[in-house]
C-alpha cells in the first residue's frame, strides 16, 4: 500500500523506498506531500490520523505502523 503509493505518486524508485527511509531526508518528500499522502490514505482507506500523530510519521515503517494500527479491519 505505502510502497506503490509513494512509487506511484512521488515517481520514487522502489529500491529507495524501504522500512527505514525517512519520507523527507531519503524520499525528498515535503510537507505537502506528506499532507497529500494523508489524505489519500484516509479517503481510500478509511483511516483516521491525528494531527499529534501526524507529526509522528517520519519514517515508511511509521506510515505502515500506523495504518496498520489503526485502520479499520473491514478496510
Amino acid at each position: 500500500m505505502v510502497t506503490g503509493y509513494l512509487a506511484e505518486r512521488f515517481e520514487i524508485p522502489r529500491e529507495k523506498i524501504t522500512v527505514s527511509a525517512h519520507l523527507f531526508k531519503d524520499l525528498k518528500l515535503d510537507s505537502i506531500d506528506a499532507l497529500d499522502m494523508i489524505a489519500i490514505m484516509e479517503n481510500d482507506y478509511n483511516l483516521k490520523v491525528v494531527e499529534e500523530d501526524l507529526m509522528k510519521l517520519r519514517t515508511v515503517r511509521d506510515v505502515v505502523e500506523y495504518a496498520v494500527r489503526y485502520m479499520p479491519a473491514h478496510a
